[in-house]
Order: structure tokens, then C-alpha cells, then sequence
């Protein structure tokens, strides 16, 4: 049975309210950890043994591309100085992270950027499915819209049965706006990530609706009556009545706070609970 939205958002909403919260909380009992190695941005969240936030960190940062790491000690050092934070907060020890990959790529990259951060990999799995298993799914699709890429997963009886990313992502949207506006690409970036105006949903249509139809070549066959939407870009005020549009026989959902959703779903993902121990230096 599917986990129901509201819970989903609460936790959503919690994790939000954590992120870069360096406030000393020191946490007494079994906790869990995953890492999300984006292509826009490194998140770190930390949840406990029922799986709700106790920290979140996250860094923009443009070293993974496609599922290739351009600057492999740029993203080994933000996960070991997340870590590390996390560590000073809640007054634990961590030695074991959950991480992701995009569909169609290879888990190593992400895996191998997470033990040399120091730290051994205590589950990897691929971004949607993630979420999928997250939101307790049994019929659906998963769109995760990252920084570079749309990734698709189809879910049947409970279980991903197809998983696919395709390189169409929120990237491609800051493009499209620095190419209306005639200004740079890190201009029409932080415009992207802060701007509560509409408008900007509408100069990137065409995008999104290039992603929609990315989507429709993979839900094709499976006639799913959902769409969970997840990832920062879909946070673009707008992006949701853009997109669901191309789906007008198919219910649309978009979470709150989607930048959040996939490393909650990672952090959740492990089975390995870590117990507390003395704080790290």
C-alpha cells in the first residue's frame, strides 16, 4: 500500500527545515544515512530508525555529470566535510552510507566517490527506485528530474520493472532562460532556484514539455494511472500544470519540497541501522 502523501510531505517539510542547520543536537539511539551525488548539488541526510530526519546538508556543486564525476576529490571532499558536520551535530560516529546512481549508469562512480570520502557504502541503488520503494508503490512511474537528466522508473506489483534516464534535466531549463534573457548561465541558475515568477515556467515549456515526451516513449506500454515527480527542478513554480498537461488521463504528483525527496528516499532505502557512538574529533 502506498505510503500516503501527507506523511510524505511532513517528512518532507522536516527535512527542509534541517538542511544546513549546524545547531548542535546531540542524538542518542540507531540512526541511518544516505548521500545523493547529483549533478547539481551533493545532499547528505541522516535519518533514525523510523526513518524520520534528524540533519540534512547540502552543497551545489557541478561535480557529477551524466552519472560521470568530472571532479572525483571535489565530490569525495563535500561528502567527507558533510559527514563531518553531521557528525559534529548529532554527536555520532558514522562509518557506513547509503548512495544512488542514475539509471543506465554505473553504481562504481557513485560508490567509489563515497569510500574515498572514508566512509564504506552500506546499500547503492538507482535514484527513482529509490523514491519508488520510499512512496511504497505498486503501480506507477517515478520521474526524477535532476540537473542533467529525466530518469524514469516503471512500477508493477511493487516492483521497478524498467528504470531509464535520458539527458534532458533542470540544466537544460537554466539554458533556455540565459538564452531569453541574454545573461550567464550562473545568473539564470540562481534565477531558476529562487524566483517565485511564473514566467519563467513558461519561457522553459518547450523543455518541459521535451521531458514530458521523454516520459510518454517509457510509460508507454504500461498504462500507469500515476506520476510521481521528483528532483529540484520540478520545484520551478509552474512546472507541475506544464508538465501534467501532456498527461491529461494520468494523475500528476508532485511532493513537496521535490529537491529533498530522492536523498530521503536513499537515506531510507538501507536496511543497516548504525548505532550511536563518541563523537568524531
Amino acid at each position: 500500500m502506498s505510503r500516503t502523501m501527507a506523511e510524505v510531505n511532513r517528512l518532507l517539510r522536516k527535512t527542509a527545515g534541517l538542511i544546513n542547520d549546524d545547531t548542535e543536537c546531540p542524538f542518542q539511539g540507531e540512526f541511518r544515512v544516505g548521500v545523493d551525488l547529483g549533478t547539481a548539488d551533493i545532499q547528505t541526510i541522516v535519518l533514525d530508525a523510523a526513518g524520520n530526519p534528524l540533519a540534512g546538508f547540502m552543497d551545489w556543486a557541478n561535480v557529477v555529470r551524466d552519472g560521470v564525476v568530472l571532479d572525483f576529490f571535489g565530490a569525495s571532499q563535500i561528502v567527507r566535510e558533510q559527514v563531518q558536520r553531521v557528525s559534529a551535530k548529532l554527536g555520532i560516529h558514522i562509518e557506513q552510507v547509503t548512495t544512488s546512481f542514475p539509471p543506465g549508469t554505473d553504481s562504481i562512480i557513485s560508490t567509489n566517490v563515497i569510500e574515498a570520502a572514508g566512509l564504506d557504502v552500506a546499500g547503492v541503488i538507482d535514484e527513482p527506485s529509490s523514491v519508488a520503494q520510499l512512496l511504497q508503490l505498486d503501480h506507477a512511474a517515478v520521474v526524477d528530474i535532476g540537473g542533467g537528466t529525466t530518469g524514469t522508473a516503471i512500477i508493477e506489483q511493487g516492483q521497478v520493472v524498467c528504470s531509464r534516464d535520458d539527458a534532458t534535466g533542470g540544466r537544460h531549463i537554466t539554458l533556455a532562460l540565459a538564452g531569453h534573457f541574454g545573461m550567464p548561465y550562473e545568473e539564470a541558475e540562481e534565477m531558476k532556484r529562487t524566483s517565485k515568477d511564473r514566467v519563467l515556467c513558461r519561457l522553459a515549456s518547450p523543455v518541459i514539455a521535451k521531458m514530458a515526451d521523454i516520459v510518454h516513449g517509457h510509460i508507454a506500454e504500461h498504462k500507469v494511472p500515476a506520476i510521481y515527480l521528483t528532483g529540484g527542478a520540478c520545484a520551478l513554480p509552474g512546472f507541475l500544470e506544464v508538465f501534467a498537461a501532456e498527461f491529461p488521463d494520468i494523475d500528476v504528483v508532485l511532493p513537496s519540497h521535490p529537491l529533498y525527496l530522492t536523498p530521503l528516499a536513499i537515506a531510507n532505502y538501507s536496511d543497516i541501522l548504525q548505532p550511536r557512538k563518541s563523537r568524531v574529533g
